[in-house]
């Protein structure tokens, strides 16, 4: 491969990543739809609170902090195109419930919560699949190119993703709107189902079957790893801070700021248009700057975003909404440009350090406690903002963000470089 192409790969000569990139794509539209409405379900249909919405959340991720490294060793195990054609049709069943409990007037907080366990079940067997899998479909050196072409679907999707939201919500409910993700998730996993990269035969896996041992396997992996360690435990850190800022967002906006659903939608779309011009550059930042100076910078200007949020005049009158819009989209815009350069580092280089046989224990270990966090930290983000207000709670966690990216800046990380990660490098 020439130094040309190294740096500009063309995945999408890959015909099996380009399904599996649809097929994310997808997805993600209506994940970004049903995210919004189940926010505005709660807070608007369902009469709740901060603390409701915190709840709701936690609900999702808590399957992540209960069987995560559990699920991790069994992914390792089996075939991945099969758990994610399984995973995507079983939350299209799932998501069609919602409507139905609402037109016979059965839905509530606690039926929605247990919707949502078992939602996050199915999505952690997801994606403890599809991140394993996307090395098997992409070559090494070009993980970090694949990874950007996905957020740049994500940041497209969460740019007009949340005004879709908004509009569907105020026009046909938001438990109406979810039904939009059910038929996303359905495409998905019909197009899944066309993928035909050949996968290792799990009758031919030498490895022992001591699920303990297996589990502890990968534990080792990340939490030994000289480069991957500090950059999991800030990641962790980062998980609980971003909980709590964003189970407030949506109550801060509607009712603190008394903005409309559409008007939020707006402010979440300036994420996905910074999200997607983060990823544009993404792979060039990283492969000048290193993964490690290319992260670590990202998280520095997180901590700015969620401050200039966080200051928003309000409550908005019809005088001053278009200004409250202003600046939240503003800092939503920064937020999602940091998030848009980053994660592709993160992840091509999370997937590239790692061996195939450790990628599905390596992806759930960091994903199950990062979502523990999201356990903690929305239902505690909520309660300490229906107790002492909703600017508070953003202060502290940007606070939080800025600690995070200190640690990471301060550790072995911050050398990190790409070309340092081949995919059979050792701890």
């Amino acid at each position: 491969m020439s130094k040309g192409d190294e740096r500009r790969p063309d995945v999408f000569r890959y015909p099996d990543f380009m399904r599996f990139w649809v097929a994310e794509t997808v997805s993600g539209f209506g994940s970004s739809i049903t995210t919004m409405a189940l926010q505005v379900l709660v807070v608007l249909t369902l009469h709740g609170s901060a603390g409701d919405v915190g709840l709701l959340n936690a609900s999702r991720w808590a399957p992540y902090l209960l069987i995560g490294l559990v699920v991790g060793a069994l992914v390792d195990r089996r075939r991945r195109r099969p758990i994610l054609v399984a995973t995507d049709l079983g939350r299209a069943i799932l998501l069609v419930t919602i409507p139905l409990l609402w037109m016979r007037d059965e839905l509530n907080l606690p039926t929605l919560m247990a919707l949502m366990v078992a939602f996050g079940t199915l999505s952690l067997l997801s994606d403890a699949a599809a991140q394993s899998f996307l090395p098997r479909l992409v070559s090494g050196p070009s993980l970090l190119a694949a990874n950007a072409r996905l957020d740049q679907s994500s940041s497209v999707i969460q740019t007009s993703g949340p005004l879709v939201a908004g509009g569907l919500v105020t026009a046909l409910s938001a438990p109406v709107a979810v039904l939009v993700d059910a038929v996303s998730y359905l495409v998905s996993g019909l197009t899944i189902a066309t993928i035909r990269t050949a996968e290792p035969s799990p009758a031919a896996d030498k490895r022992g079957r001591n699920l303990r041992r297996e589990v502890s396997d990968g534990l080792r992996w990340v939490y030994r790893h000289r480069v991957l360690a500090p950059l999991t435990l800030a990641t962790h850190g980062w998980f609980l801070c971003n909980s709590m800022v964003t189970t407030v967002l949506v109550p801060f906006a509607l009712l603190g700021l008394q903005l409309s659903a559409f008007e939020l939608g707006m402010t979440l779309a300036a994420a996905g248009v910074g999200g997607l011009l983060g990823s544009l550059v993404s792979t060039r930042v990283g492969l000048r700057w290193g993964a490690g100076r290319t992260v670590i910078a990202c998280r520095a200007v997180m901590p700015l975003a969620w401050a200039v949020i966080a200051f928003a005049p309000g409550p908005a009158d019809s005088h001053t909404r278009a200004f409250a819009v202003l600046v939240v989209g503003s800092g939503q815009f920064l937020y999602g440009l940091a998030l848009g350069v980053e994660n592709a580092n993160e992840m091509g280089y999370r997937q590239a350090v790692t061996p195939d046989e450790l990628q599905g224990r390596m992806n759930t270990t960091t994903r199950s406690v990062n979502r523990a966090m999201i356990v903690v930290g929305a239902p505690v983000g909520g309660l300490l903002a229906d107790s002492f207000g909703y600017r508070p709670v953003m202060v502290a966690a940007t606070a939080g963000f800025a600690l995070v990216a200190a640690c990471l800046a301060a550790s072995p990380f911050r050398h990190a470089r790409h070309s340092d990660a081949p995919a059979h490098s050792s701890a």
